[in-house]
């Protein structure tokens, strides 16, 4: 009979102790917009050419694909070709890569590639908030690797940290 009851006990306990931990949960939603919907219902990305001295044919297709692909997933904006509430234009102005460590022979050793993207950003709904402003993401190589067979994955890295970047200026509020 003891062992039953201390046993009862026990799955109380454990229930009511799971109920406090289900209860107590926190949910944040972390998607960044802060948006007021009933003043901004569209948003007008236009392309970013390259203006770089190196230039890597895919770049421009990857970065204007990621940038209006996160605003329709993390968004309600309905993009629009002109006249959107808020605006986005640019171009990608560097694209370039350098010597990041030495080795003991006097090789490089690693090499940096930095990508730069000027930014327009015009609320039509709020012009304290237009900017132009740049925004730079560097990626990290060994340099016994060619750039072209790690050239995709590292621009996908970049484009994918400067899109964030962009987003957190314009619609974030971070």
């Amino acid at each position: 009979m003891a062992w039953t009851n201390k046993m009862s006990r026990r799955l109380i306990a454990g229930c009511a102790m799971m109920l406090c931990m289900m209860a107590c949960t926190v949910s944040y939603k972390f998607n960044g917009a802060s948006i007021d919907y009933t003043k901004v219902k569209t948003i007008q990305i236009t392309p970013f050419p390259i203006r770089s001295a190196y230039v890597y044919g895919p770049m421009q297709a990857m970065f204007n694909n990621k940038l209006t692909d996160i605003y329709a997933s993390q968004t309600r904006l309905q993009q629009v070709k002109r006249n959107g509430d808020l605006q986005l234009s640019g171009e990608i102005v560097g694209y370039e890569q350098f010597n990041k460590a030495i080795s003991s022979d006097g090789y490089s050793a690693q090499t940096q590639l930095k990508l730069t993207v000027n930014v327009r950003f015009v609320n039509n709904a709020n012009h304290t908030e237009d900017f132009e402003r740049r925004f730079s993401a560097t990626s990290e190589y060994d340099s016994s690797q060619q750039l072209t067979a790690v050239q995709d994955a590292l621009l996908e890295q970049m484009i994918k940290d400067i899109t964030d970047q962009i987003f957190n200026a314009t619609v974030a509020n971070w």
